[in-house]
């Protein structure tokens, strides 16, 4: 009889618990829809390194095309939407969107970084390592490899996303690889003053010192030409005085071409 009525009293108090923090439980969800935002904080994560989207940049994208959110409630601020909203931008790469129980609306961005420059008529654009192509950003020029001449890509003007054809996207993997690699080597980076697309498809390169030009094909397999383009200048360049070769051909596998015109 005891020990039944001892199991008795625990099941209602257990009972009384679940009760208790069930009731706590919708009240909190209450309190939580009844709070209202009263404020925006933006973070751009990474702000240091880039310089293409500000605090600003985000707020006048979200009191423009989300709308209002100061005085809204919490629970009906849609923060799907506002994420679709920045994420939607070429310079934003992504974007997390929340709120917390002091009435804050907080939205956090990173940028898309890109790691080379294509130079057009019309003005160009970048692409990132992912190969995904944005358009230039008025207010800032990063510091990365540019392109010019015959950009074998179909990118009209404000165009944000990969290419269409593969053949477009092998050729930008490949060329976004040997910019790169430029960048990552302290040998090649900042060694070219000017690196075009000829009208074949083929990069000529022109260093920033030297009067030599390198006829260096496409962008395939650009670490065994900048490796036969080291042997030039360490075997081959030397031995001659200064502008003695006009061309040096480094596009065709194990050889190096010199000429003097």
């Amino acid at each position: 009889m005891k020990q039944g009525l001892r199991i008795g009293v625990l099941a209602l108090i257990l009972a009384g618990l679940v009760l208790l923090l069930t009731a706590l439980g919708r009240g909190a969800d209450r309190t939580r829809a009844q709070r209202t935002c009263h404020r925006l904080k933006i973070a751009v994560l990474d702000s240091t390194r880039l310089g293409f989207v500000t605090q600003q940049d985000v707020k006048d994208i979200i009191d423009r095309e989300y709308g209002v959110y100061v005085g809204k409630a919490l629970d009906s601020i849609n923060l799907k939407r506002i994420e679709n909203l920045l994420e939607g931008r070429s310079a934003i790469r992504t974007c997390e969107a929340y709120t917390t129980g002091d009435g804050i609306l907080h939205v956090a961005v990173t940028q898309r970084e890109p790691v080379i420059r294509f130079k057009t008529a019309g003005g160009g654009f970048y692409a990132d390592a992912t190969g995904f192509l944005f358009p230039l950003h008025p207010g800032y020029d990063c510091n990365v490899t540019v392109i010019e001449g015959e950009i074998p890509l179909q990118v009209p003007a404000g165009f944000k996303g990969v290419p269409s054809t593969e053949k477009e996207r092998s050729w930008l993997r490949d060329i976004t690889g040997f910019a790169q690699r430029l960048d990552a080597d302290r040998k090649w980076k900042g060694a070219f003053s000017r690196i075009a697309v000829g009208t074949d498809g083929d990069l000529v390169l022109y260093p920033s010192k030297g009067k030599e030009k390198f006829l260096f094909g496409g962008p395939d397999g650009y670490a065994d030409k900048l490796a036969r383009m080291e042997k030039y200048y360490t075997h081959i360049a030397p031995a001659k005085e200064p502008g003695y070769y006009k061309t040096v051909n480094v596009k065709y596998e194990q050889q190096i071409i010199c000429r003097t015109q």
